[in-house]
């Protein structure tokens, strides 16, 4: 069975679904926040010119996904997969972010939690590129059961660390599993 990119997810606090090109206002509304891109290597994602391309790249990749929060449906972040790899059973997670309304680990717990159940039924690893000098991305890739496995280099040939989820292994940890 083919890999599904772009299926609707939906959990206790946020649901993904598919992003579609009339999101644009309501994902840069939050995104707009320089706050959020602070520690990441594209710091300056939160002008509207450098996140039109960003906002292009993830319609183009088929796995982005648009997070609502459940409670008032309010749009409160992304993230998407990318780069399957039939052979090595592996799949990316990554270009996550949240409204920092919604900082502080559950709801980023919850839409890793939603993607990585749906992941395993495809592949035997999930892995995520934190940038070097993204310290709030590395400890909450941590908080989840994210291992550092090593470094390479990102889709925009930065270096960065890349952190492993296995089915086997870290996704029956507590702060995954619930």
């Amino acid at each position: 069975m083919p890999f599904d990119l772009q299926p609707t997810l939906q959990g206790e606090l946020l649901a993904l679904r598919p992003l579609r090109p009339e999101d644009f206002p309501a994902l840069y509304a939050v995104a707009s926040d320089p706050l959020i891109w602070e520690q990441h290597p594209a710091w300056d994602r939160y002008k509207e010119e450098v996140f039109r391309e960003f906002f292009r790249e993830a319609m183009e990749s088929g796995g982005a996904f648009i997070a609502i929060d459940s409670t008032d449906g309010r749009v409160i972040g992304s993230s998407r997969f990318h780069g399957y790899d039939e052979g090595k059973s592996e799949i990316e997670i990554g270009w996550t972010f949240l409204a920092r309304s919604h900082w502080g680990g559950i709801y980023n717990a919850e839409m890793k939690r939603l993607m990585l159940r749906h992941a395993f039924r495809f592949v035997k690893s999930v892995v995520f590129l934190v940038g070097l000098q993204n310290l709030r991305s590395q400890k909450a890739m941590e908080k989840i059961g994210g291992v550092c496995v090593g470094t390479r280099r990102d889709a925009y040939g930065r270096d960065s660390f890349i952190y492993q989820i296995t089915a086997s292994s870290s996704f029956g940890s507590p702060a995954v599993s619930r």
